[in-house]
């Protein structure tokens, strides 16, 4: 059973019987009906048009349960209007799939599961395994999302391209890009790589829609992925960029990531998702730690920044002042923000021991610690601690 190819096909599949006239929630439902059948018979009876398959099977799998529903008679015009079996039709509708997952009236949680469920044609089971989330809180989830979304009478019929790569639809290219960031800074958990399954839903999107933040998210994926083997010591400790073997990164996915962000940013548009992979590029292209180009980094944060007014970025933007002008000019530029955002008392123990200040890094470090979000970080960030103290009773 080729369960690569099932995946692929489950967006166009969806996308076919949504366009029939299928709301969403019962689209889906026969979607995956239909795949359970052909994880069952395939095997032995392999069709010539897995995808025309796949569309007769659900296509009678949504008939039958609308006949069984209270709503038959709303719906007397499908009924006798069952296409012959044959060639399923080539439209590819896996781009109005994106924009109605990323509805605005679903949680960015929801979004993200049913963009897995629907585009990326992942189970429940798999879904609920990737956030460790007991199977049938997820399919709650989804099942929500799925009402949401019909209740809302959107379709994927009603999301018609506009003039240049333009749509008009329930959300909009901004909200599917955070939806597959989302997806991305999942990583792996379970028997689902997300960070991997994110890439190449956003290879889709990239194929389908010719939009340069687009191509941005895509790169800057594929600029982070490319560290992922040097990110973890063999115990599972988190090694920091500065510290990473670099010739554990993939070369193959960094020039990818810097030949997509060039054409992108070419077009003279940018946007924050651009303006991340150029860090993100600087940081790939430099041969040691040592030789980072922090300036240039600094100015791409000012960029980012100007695009987001984000508190997150102003903290990473700090501490690449301190990289560039010093530890000092870094506590300067950290010292006017809320000292409650993630991360900004690690950043602080950072400034100051770069400052030299042993005793106020190590307190702080501790603190960190003590906020971290993960066992990771917070098993880093105590052995940090732990080191400087040592260093002062050495």
């Amino acid at each position: 059973m080729d369960e690569a190819l099932l995946r692929s096909l489950t967006p166009s599949v969806l996308g076919i019987l949504v366009r029939r006239g299928a709301d969403f929630a019962a689209a889906e439902d026969a979607v995956q009906d239909a795949l359970v059948e052909a994880v069952r018979v395939w095997p032995t009876e392999p069709p010539r048009d897995p995808k025309g398959w796949l569309v007769t099977v659900a296509w009678r799998r949504f008939l039958d349960a609308t006949r069984a529903d209270a709503a038959r008679r709303r719906r007397e015009d499908l009924l006798d209007e069952e296409p012959a079996p044959g060639p399923a039709p080539t439209a590819d509708d896996t781009l109005q799939l994106y924009f109605l997952c990323a509805h605005p009236s679903l949680t960015p949680s929801s979004a993200v599961a049913l963009t897995l469920r629907a585009v990326g044609g992942l189970t429940t089971r798999q879904i609920a395994q990737a956030y460790l989330v007991p199977e049938a809180t997820m399919a709650q989830r989804i099942s929500r999302a799925k009402r949401t979304v019909s209740g809302n009478g959107v379709s994927p019929a009603r999301a018609k391209p506009r003039a240049r790569g333009r749509f008009d639809q329930p959300g909009d290219v901004a909200t599917v890009l955070r939806v597959l960031y989302l997806v991305f800074n999942e990583g792996y958990s379970g028997d689902v790589d997300l960070a991997a399954e994110a890439i190449r839903l956003t290879r889709q999107l990239a194929a389908a829609y010719d939009h340069p933040e687009v191509a941005g998210l895509l790169a800057l994926m594929l600029l982070h992925h490319a560290r992922r083997a040097s990110r973890t010591a063999p115990d599972g400790g988190l090694i920091p960029l500065a510290e990473q073997d670099r010739a554990r990164w993939d070369t193959e996915s960094i020039a990818e990531g810097v030949a997509v962000l060039q054409r992108a940013l070419a077009r003279d548009r940018l946007g924050e998702f651009q303006a991340q992979a150029a860090i993100a590029a600087l940081h790939a292209d430099a041969p040691t730690a040592e030789e980072t180009d922090w300036v240039q980094i600094v100015e791409w944060y000012d960029e980012l920044a100007r695009l987001t007014d984000s508190p997150v970025v102003r903290l990473n933007r700090a501490v690449a002042v301190g990289e560039a002008d010093g530890p000092r000019a870094g506590l300067a530029a950290l010292a006017p923000l809320d000292a409650s955002l993630p991360r900004h008392t690690a950043a602080s123990a950072y400034l100051h021991e770069r400052d030299g200040d042993l005793p106020t890094a190590a307190r702080l470090y501790a603190e960190a610690a003590r906020k971290a979000p993960n066992a990771a970080e917070r098993d880093y960030l105590t052995l940090q601690a732990a080191r400087l103290n040592t260093r002062r009773t050495a």
